[in-house]
């Protein structure tokens, strides 16, 4: 069996090297475009940033160790820039001129490419990617030349590590995002918190605003945006997002959509003996079934390795698991992660959810060093997971692992108060942060708790009572114009008083983070209210507005 595998790094060498414990007797011929066929590209930013010193770090495996290990025949500078998939040959392109070879069994992990604005300028010397080693050694190297002004396109995971990055060696950055809050997959009251951390760094942000024109200059370029706003800028990073780089196999007639490349639940394209992972294939969402391309190192190795396994052992392997999108960056003194669906992609497939805010902290308070992580959970109407999303210091990592976890179980919410998760005031809580996920959720789904959100404030306050619920030291430091302000320890003596004020509206219970309202819903319920707690107190809120809390909250 001949074996020829397109693109190294994640997909391309995990399927490879699993091949060839597999069947020890294949010919495996890896051919990568580039220098370096097996690299640590999530690492490129720290590499940036100076936390990596040494650029080897970066370079996993070479063709070398790769011959010597698992006797792979590993080219690089060698470019696939063609298929015939009825004769079974690629053409290539070498530093020796073009070449063809055959094969068996084709797998094809091209990946993807910086997606290049179509703004004039975007050919500038100082426009930089960060996809490469090759373009982390160059963005290094500008920084040690003495850059001062760097701006960054696009707000995403990779925008914003490249941006810390910049910023870590002195660098003046500015980040430019067209969506109107950074880290656009985040929900707003997650990505906001990120968004303040950014500018405690130093890092500027320009949010709702496209890029129009790069004007190169002698000494810098200009960065003109939209609006007319124009920033100088010794480096442009160009992180707007990835396009699959599967030019020459569409035109081989492999099925593509929308520049990626189609393929079934065993990696199987619409060619025979055709197969694809990584940037530049669709992936069917678990929680959605959206069709699209799932940019993330972890699937892509996963994939190449079940996809050996089926080549090399047929029916007997496991399919392709759906992805949830489970991702992490660290931003500052901030940690932001995801898993599953975000309210948008929920929404636009009608799927019916009910969201759930928590503050707790990531381990126990009276322990030195507490803080808190923001939790939000989505669940469906029958209480199945379906994403979830936080922001805070230490911890994010550990639940929103726990999560994605649960979510691949397919477990529903109330499941959560049973995990028996690891406790020790260090690292947790006796009710772990995921616990009281479940608690929450079980509370909200069986009629014992009822939200209200921060995205209502504008109605709730036109239609309702809003009760504060925190101390009278608390509601000083900003509270909600027309609000009544009665601590929950004292509500059950003064019922009259919140009856009197509400005039037969309905009462809409808030405190710091949800806890406190709970409890006040309860007896307010009780005692024939039409009550709802707001979901994650006052703390959701203002992370919800943002920069417009000093204006809607009053101190």
């Amino acid at each position: 069996m001949k074996v020829i595998v397109v693109g190294g790094v994640a997909a391309g060498m995990s399927f490879a090297a699993r091949a060839r414990r597999l069947n020890e007797d294949a010919q495996i011929i890896v051919l990568e475009r580039g220098e370096y066929v097996s690299f640590a590209n999530c690492g490129l930013p720290y590499f940036v940033g100076g936390e990596i010193t040494d650029p080897d770090r970066l370079l996993v495996q070479t063709p070398q160790k790769l011959r010597n290990a698992l006797n792979l025949d590993v080219r690089v500078r060698h470019e696939v820039t063609a298929v015939d998939t009825q004769a079974q040959t690629v053409t290539i392109q070498t530093t020796s001129g073009p070449t063809t070879e055959t094969y068996d069994v084709l797998f094809l992990a091209p990946g993807a490419e910086a997606m290049r604005l179509p703004i004039p300028g975007i050919d500038s010397d100082r426009v930089l990617t960060l996809r490469t080693v090759d373009d982390a050694r160059q963005m290094r190297a500008q920084v040690e030349a003495g850059i001062k002004r760097a701006v960054v396109l696009g707000a995403g995971f990779i925008g914003l590590e490249a941006a810390e990055a910049l910023a870590q060696t002195g660098v003046d950055v500015t980040v430019v995002e067209l969506a109107d809050h950074v880290l656009p997959p985040l929900e707003v009251e997650v990505a906001h918190p990120v968004q303040d951390e950014l500018g405690r760094l130093g890092i500027k942000t320009h949010l709702g605003v496209a890029a129009s024109a790069i004007r190169p200059g002698a000494h810098s370029d200009t960065v003109v945006l939209a609006d007319g706003t124009e920033l100088q800028a010794d480096l442009i990073c160009l992180s707007a997002g990835v396009v699959p780089a599967t030019a020459p196999f569409a035109a081989a007639g492999i099925e593509t959509v929308r520049g990626a490349i189609v393929v079934d639940e065993r990696g199987r394209t619409s060619a025979p003996n055709v197969y694809a992972a990584g940037d530049a294939v669709t992936s069917t969402d678990q929680i959605t079934g959206e069709v699209r391309p799932v940019a993330l190192a972890g699937p892509a190795n996963r994939a190449g390795r079940l996809i050996a396994d089926f080549v090399m052992r047929g029916e007997a392997a496991r399919p392709l698991p759906r992805p949830l999108g489970t991702a992490i960056v660290r931003v500052g003194r901030l940690t932001a992660a995801m898993t599953g669906a975000n309210r948008a992609a929920l929404e636009r497939n009608h799927i019916a959810h009910t969201t759930l805010h928590l503050h707790p902290n990531q381990h126990a308070g009276y322990f030195p060093g507490a803080s808190q992580i923001s939790l939000v959970v989505h669940i469906g109407e029958d209480g199945r997971l379906l994403g979830a999303q936080a922001v805070g210091g230490e911890g994010v990592d550990k639940r929103i692992d726990v999560l994605a976890t649960a979510i691949r179980a397919q477990l529903h919410v109330e499941d959560l108060i049973d995990l028996d998760l690891s406790y020790s005031p260090p690292y947790g809580q006796a009710k772990d942060a995921v616990n009281l996920v479940g608690m929450v959720g079980a509370n909200v789904l069986d009629g014992t708790l009822r939200l209200w959100y921060p995205a209502q404030y504008e109605e709730v306050a036109q239609s309702s009572l809003i009760l504060d619920t925190r101390s009278r030291a608390e509601y000083e430091t900003g509270y909600l114009p027309g609000s009544l302000n009665i601590p929950h320890t004292e509500l059950r003596d003064r019922l009259d008083e919140v009856r009197g004020a509400a005039s037969g509206r309905p009462v809409r219970v808030l405190c710091a983070s949800g806890v406190r309202s709970a409890i006040a819903h309860r007896l307010l319920t009780q005692s024939g209210f039409d009550s709802a707690s707001l979901s994650g107190g006052i703390t959701s809120l203002r992370q919800y507005l943002g920069k417009r809390a000093d204006t809607v909250i009053k101190v």
